[in-house]
């Protein structure tokens, strides 16, 4: 006897029922699981499934961020996750006690210098070894540095500036020799590198071709074991870590393309933690049980940066050479509106170079400002020559068509929706832009082009950031002709004498009285001849799972960021499981509970509606 259909579609009830009790226990079980389905994951091909699985019951954490490393050689990579992934896999001589940013011991244990501050003593830990078991001593360390100057490797050299030579004057001991007081030798961000390895590397290779693939031997708690680029790194934790193991076994930073299924993942529990969360997406997650929030003071500004490359082998619009013009630029940008649109708040309107968390940052007067002012942006060019053509766009002043490139990366959706208005306020003053939305990689190739041997940089404006060291002497020496060739640091090539010798003179202040008045000076005449526009402070927004892991730590204490910052080790090296999911293989544990549940009502409701059904076709 067929079933009626009031009965049929009871049982549809019931089978989308049964579907979405099995689908719960599906979720969970993706939530629960040691590794990640592929697809929760913004990779065009891997994700950390393909790696080798971690063992039963090890211990896994996973981070999620938008940017991809630019290169795992500390040496040629540039960005902020690059110097986060080496302090991970080396260790400093000094590096960041997590509370205050002040320097504590990390490869050295004391320091001293002598009266006129140009020789430093460090003793150096006893007992440590490389991750391939060789043992560490006072050698490898004058090796890094000499390494270093000999070959002058650009990217390190920034911080070892001043260094004439090391040695080792014993096993535990190590001279560092410099030609003048060196203001921030407890603050050098420099790996320490194994001598047994990079002794084979020539200095050349080490700038160029050097890719120093995994496994990274190094001595800090965790080792790089694989890198598959922009998708994930993979880092294993060092069991012999001179500083204690770290408590979880895996750590995963995990590369997403796409900022708002990075923050879904994270409701989801794919993920543990995210950086560089959507505004948007930050505050929803604020009220997501088992989710912290943090809105940390980053140590980065944000920038409208002009190519001031004065040289005819320059590829950049020759205008952006002219202060007039780019102060024009800077009068019409609305720093509070970008704040407000594209940061939805979490940010401070930018001004100066070094950001007002430091002592050292100078803020210019209010009558001197550069505030939203389109009126004068006009009266400025018009006064300048840049005439408005027909259409309504400006020409220069031979009267040629004015248009500017401006490129902005795909790692900040922050940056994309304040370019575009800056587009608009642009257009506003009659000067067109022509915008494009680059990946990281394509902006650095056009900052470094050369046409054979000669350095032909090929862009006429960026929107990009720069996340800034606890100490000035980096970001201040940037703008200086060392870092001017083509190789350096400066990516807007603008440099002043005045600056230059102001940056020398911080880089021996020993006083910090006067080198807070160098670094402030300094940062006067950059603000004025504007070869930034300087748009915000922006907060990090970063959120983790709280109800699964405990030891987040924030640095400096209270206002820091706890995921994104290479002066913190302490969190990934700390991180406890909470008692409910102290281990992968418990989780695993918990999912086939659920399971079992799911499975145990599935079935009795099959059994239910069976009977039911033989005792209405009875009464039929």
């Amino acid at each position: 006897m067929s079933l009626k259909p009031a009965r049929l579609a009871r049982l549809g009830l019931l089978v989308a029922a049964v579907a979405a009790i099995v689908a719960v226990g599906s979720a969970v079980a993706l939530a629960a699981s040691s590794s990640p389905t592929p697809s929760l994951y913004a990779a065009p091909s891997s994700s950390p499934t393909a790696a080798a699985s971690p063992s039963s019951g090890a211990l896994v954490v996973r981070v999620g961020q938008l940017q991809d490393p630019d290169n795992l050689n500390p040496f040629i990579g540039i960005q902020g996750l690059d110097y986060q992934i080496w302090h991970l896999n080396y260790d400093f001589l000094v590096g960041f006690d997590a509370k205050t940013l002040a320097p504590r011991p990390e490869l050295a244990t004391s320091w001293s210098h002598s009266a006129d501050g140009k020789t430093w003593t460090f003793q150096t830990r006893q007992g440590v070894k490389w991750q391939d078991g060789v043992p560490f001593t006072a050698a490898d360390v004058a090796f890094t540095f000499n390494y270093i100057v000999k070959n002058n490797l650009a990217n390190l050299a920034v911080y070892t500036d001043g260094i004439t030579g090391a040695k080792a004057t014993g096993p535990n001991t190590v001279q560092i020799y410099t030609k003048a007081p060196k203001a921030n030798m407890l603050r050098m961000v420099v790996p320490i590198l194994p001598e047994h390895i990079w002794s084979k590397i020539s200095g050349k290779a080490a700038s160029s071709t050097f890719q120093n693939n995994p496994p990274i031997i190094g001595t800090g708690p965790f080792q790089v074991v694989k890198w598959v680029s922009h998708s994930y790194v993979e880092l294993k934790a060092n069991p012999d870590y001179w500083g204690g193991a770290p408590k979880i076994k895996y750590l995963y930073i995990l590369t997403y393309t796409n900022s708002d299924t990075m923050a879904q993942d994270l409701k989801l529990g794919a993920i543990d933690a995210a950086v560089d969360i959507p505004p948007a997406e930050f505050s929803a997650l604020k009220s997501t049980p088992g989710i912290t929030t943090n809105q940390g003071d980053e140590w980065q500004f944000t920038e409208l940066a002009f190519n001031c490359y004065a040289s005819p082998n320059s590829k950049g619009n020759p205008v952006l050479r002219d202060q007039v013009f780019r102060q024009a630029i800077n009068y019409a940008i609305d720093r509070n509106r970008i704040v407000s649109t594209a940061f939805n708040g979490y940010a401070q309107p930018g001004s100066s170079l070094i950001v007002p968390y430091s002592p050292y940052h100078w803020q210019p007067p209010a009558n001197d400002m550069f505030t939203y002012d389109p009126a004068k942006a006009n009266q400025m060019l018009d006064a300048a020559g840049y005439k408005r053509g027909a259409d309504g766009y400006r020409t220069t002043k031979q009267g040629k068509p004015l248009s500017l490139r401006l490129m902005v990366t795909t790692d900040s959706p922050q940056n994309d929706t304040a370019a575009k208005l800056v587009v608009g306020w642009l257009k506003a003053i009659g000067v067109k832009v022509v915008l494009s939305v680059v990946d990281s990689g394509v902006l650095t190739s056009a900052q470094y082009q050369f046409t054979g041997n000669t350095y032909t940089p090929n862009w006429d404006m960026f929107m990009w950031y720069w996340t800034q060291d606890v100490d000035p002497a980096f970001m201040i020496s940037i703008y200086t002709p060392a870092q001017s060739t083509g190789y350096g640091w400066n990516d807007c090539l603008w440099t002043d004498p005045s600056y230059t010798r102001l940056s020398n003179a911080a880089a021996t202040e020993l006083d910090q009285a006067k080198r807070i008045a160098d670094v402030q000076a300094a940062q006067k005449i950059f603000y004025y001849a504007a070869p930034y526009a300087i748009l915000t402070y922006p907060y990090q927004l970063e959120a983790w799972n709280s109800a699964k892991w405990t030891g987040w730590v924030k640095a400096p204490a209270g206002t820091g960021s706890a995921i994104y910052n290479y002066n913190n080790i302490d969190t990934y090296k700390d991180l406890t499981p909470n008692v409910a999911t102290k281990s992968s293989s418990g989780a695993r544990g918990v999912t086939i509970a659920i399971i079992a549940a799911v499975v145990v009502v599935v079935v009795a409701l099959v059994v239910f509606f069976l009977r039911r059904r033989s005792t209405q076709a009875l009464e039929a």
